[in-house]
Protein backbone atom coordinates (compact mmCIF):
# COMPACT_ATOMS: atom_id res chain seq x y z
CA UNK A 1 0.00 0.00 0.00
CA UNK A 2 1.48 3.32 -1.06
CA UNK A 3 0.83 6.30 1.15
CA UNK A 4 -0.18 9.47 -0.64
CA UNK A 5 -1.14 12.75 0.91
CA UNK A 6 0.04 14.66 3.99
CA UNK A 7 1.98 11.80 5.65
CA UNK A 8 4.35 11.52 2.72
CA UNK A 9 5.22 15.26 2.82
CA UNK A 10 5.90 15.28 6.58
CA UNK A 11 8.76 12.80 6.44
CA UNK A 12 11.22 15.08 4.61
CA UNK A 13 10.22 17.98 6.89
CA UNK A 14 10.80 15.85 10.00
CA UNK A 15 14.19 14.78 8.66
CA UNK A 16 15.09 18.37 7.83
CA UNK A 17 13.98 19.46 11.30
CA UNK A 18 16.08 16.76 12.97
CA UNK A 19 19.15 17.68 10.90
CA UNK A 20 18.67 21.38 11.66
CA UNK A 21 18.28 20.72 15.40
CA UNK A 22 21.33 18.44 15.37
CA UNK A 23 23.45 21.13 13.68
CA UNK A 24 22.02 23.82 15.94
CA UNK A 25 22.73 21.83 19.11
CA UNK A 26 26.26 20.97 18.04
CA UNK A 27 27.01 24.60 17.16
CA UNK A 28 27.69 25.01 20.88
CA UNK A 29 30.97 23.20 20.22
CA UNK A 30 32.24 26.45 18.67
CA UNK A 31 32.76 27.55 22.29
CA UNK A 32 35.74 25.15 22.32
CA UNK A 33 37.66 27.88 20.46
CA UNK A 34 37.19 30.23 23.43
CA UNK A 35 38.06 27.42 25.87
CA UNK A 36 41.32 26.52 24.09
CA UNK A 37 42.44 30.11 23.63
CA UNK A 38 41.40 30.96 27.20
CA UNK A 39 43.74 28.25 28.46
CA UNK A 40 46.53 29.42 26.12
CA UNK A 41 46.11 33.03 27.28
CA UNK A 42 46.15 31.80 30.87
CA UNK A 43 49.46 30.05 30.25
CA UNK A 44 50.78 33.28 28.69
CA UNK A 45 49.68 35.29 31.73
CA UNK A 46 51.39 32.73 34.00
CA UNK A 47 54.58 33.12 31.97
CA UNK A 48 54.45 36.94 32.24
CA UNK A 49 53.75 36.81 35.97
CA UNK A 50 56.59 34.36 36.54
CA UNK A 51 58.95 36.65 34.59
CA UNK A 52 57.84 39.49 36.88
CA UNK A 53 58.66 37.30 39.90
CA UNK A 54 62.16 36.70 38.52
CA UNK A 55 62.66 40.46 38.10
CA UNK A 56 61.30 41.08 41.60
CA UNK A 57 63.75 38.56 43.05
CA UNK A 58 66.56 40.36 41.20
CA UNK A 59 65.46 43.65 42.75
CA UNK A 60 65.29 42.06 46.19
CA UNK A 61 68.80 40.66 45.89
CA UNK A 62 70.14 44.00 44.66
CA UNK A 63 68.30 45.78 47.50
CA UNK A 64 70.54 44.08 50.07
CA UNK A 65 73.68 45.68 48.59
CA UNK A 66 75.21 47.72 51.45
CA UNK A 67 76.89 50.17 49.03
CA UNK A 68 73.52 51.32 47.65
CA UNK A 69 72.77 55.01 48.26
CA UNK A 70 69.52 56.10 49.93
CA UNK A 71 68.00 57.53 46.73
CA UNK A 72 68.90 54.44 44.72
CA UNK A 73 67.58 52.17 47.48
CA UNK A 74 64.21 54.01 47.46
CA UNK A 75 64.01 53.77 43.68
CA UNK A 76 64.91 50.09 43.79
CA UNK A 77 62.34 49.47 46.50
CA UNK A 78 59.63 51.10 44.38
CA UNK A 79 60.68 48.98 41.40
CA UNK A 80 60.60 45.81 43.53
CA UNK A 81 57.14 46.54 44.91
CA UNK A 82 55.88 47.35 41.42
CA UNK A 83 57.27 44.05 40.10
CA UNK A 84 55.63 42.14 42.97
CA UNK A 85 52.29 43.84 42.31
CA UNK A 86 52.61 43.08 38.59
CA UNK A 87 53.26 39.42 39.40
CA UNK A 88 50.18 39.20 41.64
CA UNK A 89 48.16 40.94 38.95
CA UNK A 90 49.41 38.50 36.30
CA UNK A 91 48.58 35.46 38.40
CA UNK A 92 45.08 36.80 39.06
CA UNK A 93 44.54 37.37 35.34
CA UNK A 94 45.69 33.79 34.70
CA UNK A 95 43.20 32.56 37.31
CA UNK A 96 40.41 34.57 35.66
CA UNK A 97 41.21 33.04 32.29
CA UNK A 98 41.27 29.50 33.70
CA UNK A 99 37.95 29.99 35.47
CA UNK A 100 36.55 31.47 32.26
CA UNK A 101 37.71 28.51 30.16
CA UNK A 102 36.53 25.88 32.65
CA UNK A 103 33.21 27.64 33.16
CA UNK A 104 32.52 27.88 29.44
CA UNK A 105 33.45 24.23 28.98
CA UNK A 106 31.14 23.09 31.76
CA UNK A 107 28.26 25.30 30.65
CA UNK A 108 28.37 24.57 26.93
CA UNK A 109 30.21 21.30 26.36
CA UNK A 110 30.22 18.84 29.25
CA UNK A 111 30.92 18.34 32.93
CA UNK A 112 34.58 17.64 33.63
CA UNK A 113 34.94 14.07 34.90
CA UNK A 114 38.27 14.89 36.55
CA UNK A 115 36.62 17.80 38.38
CA UNK A 116 33.86 15.53 39.66
CA UNK A 117 36.48 13.42 41.47
CA UNK A 118 38.38 16.42 42.86
CA UNK A 119 37.82 18.16 46.20
CA UNK A 120 39.00 21.43 44.68
CA UNK A 121 36.20 21.54 42.12
CA UNK A 122 33.59 22.28 44.77
CA UNK A 123 35.37 25.55 45.54
CA UNK A 124 36.32 26.39 41.98
CA UNK A 125 33.61 25.16 39.65
CA UNK A 126 30.27 25.82 41.28
CA UNK A 127 29.07 27.51 38.13
CA UNK A 128 25.52 26.61 37.18
CA UNK A 129 24.76 29.34 34.63
CA UNK A 130 26.26 32.29 32.76
CA UNK A 131 25.29 34.74 35.51
CA UNK A 132 27.37 32.84 38.08
CA UNK A 133 30.31 32.72 35.66
CA UNK A 134 30.00 36.48 35.07
CA UNK A 135 29.83 37.18 38.82
CA UNK A 136 32.89 35.04 39.53
CA UNK A 137 34.87 36.71 36.75
CA UNK A 138 33.62 40.18 37.72
CA UNK A 139 34.84 39.76 41.31
CA UNK A 140 38.29 38.74 40.06
CA UNK A 141 38.38 41.59 37.55
CA UNK A 142 37.53 44.01 40.38
CA UNK A 143 40.46 42.62 42.35
CA UNK A 144 42.76 43.10 39.34
CA UNK A 145 41.56 46.69 39.00
CA UNK A 146 42.29 47.33 42.67
CA UNK A 147 45.81 46.00 42.19
CA UNK A 148 46.25 48.18 39.09
CA UNK A 149 45.09 51.21 41.11
CA UNK A 150 47.57 50.32 43.85
CA UNK A 151 50.35 49.89 41.30
CA UNK A 152 49.68 53.29 39.74
CA UNK A 153 49.34 54.94 43.17
CA UNK A 154 52.84 53.76 44.03
CA UNK A 155 54.28 55.75 41.13
CA UNK A 156 52.39 58.99 41.75
CA UNK A 157 54.04 62.00 43.28
CA UNK A 158 51.93 64.02 45.67
CA UNK A 159 53.03 67.60 45.20
CA UNK A 160 49.95 69.46 46.41
CA UNK A 161 47.21 68.81 48.96
CA UNK A 162 44.81 68.45 46.02
CA UNK A 163 46.86 65.46 44.78
CA UNK A 164 46.41 63.78 48.15
CA UNK A 165 42.69 64.56 48.04
CA UNK A 166 42.41 62.91 44.62
CA UNK A 167 44.30 59.88 45.91
CA UNK A 168 42.08 59.66 49.00
CA UNK A 169 38.98 59.92 46.79
CA UNK A 170 40.32 57.09 44.65
CA UNK A 171 40.95 54.94 47.71
CA UNK A 172 37.44 55.69 48.95
CA UNK A 173 35.90 54.70 45.60
CA UNK A 174 37.96 51.51 45.42
CA UNK A 175 36.96 50.64 48.99
CA UNK A 176 33.32 51.22 48.13
CA UNK A 177 33.58 48.99 45.08
CA UNK A 178 35.18 46.23 47.16
CA UNK A 179 32.52 46.59 49.85
CA UNK A 180 29.65 46.43 47.36
CA UNK A 181 31.26 43.50 45.55
CA UNK A 182 31.70 41.57 48.80
CA UNK A 183 28.17 42.42 49.90
CA UNK A 184 26.75 41.05 46.65
CA UNK A 185 28.76 37.83 46.97
CA UNK A 186 27.62 37.20 50.54
CA UNK A 187 23.96 37.91 49.80
CA UNK A 188 22.00 34.69 50.09
CA UNK A 189 19.78 33.71 47.17
CA UNK A 190 16.02 33.89 47.71
CA UNK A 191 14.36 30.56 48.21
Amino acid sequence: MTVHGPERRERPLNTLKRVFEYVLWNSRLAVLVAVVFGVLLSLGALYLATADVVYALGYLIEYTDPTLSGVNRESLRADAITAIVKAVDGYLIAAILIIFALGLYELFISKLDAAERSDTSTRLLLIRDLDELKERIASLVLLVLVIEFFQRALKLSYDTPLDLLYFATGVLLVSGALYLGAKKLTKKPKE
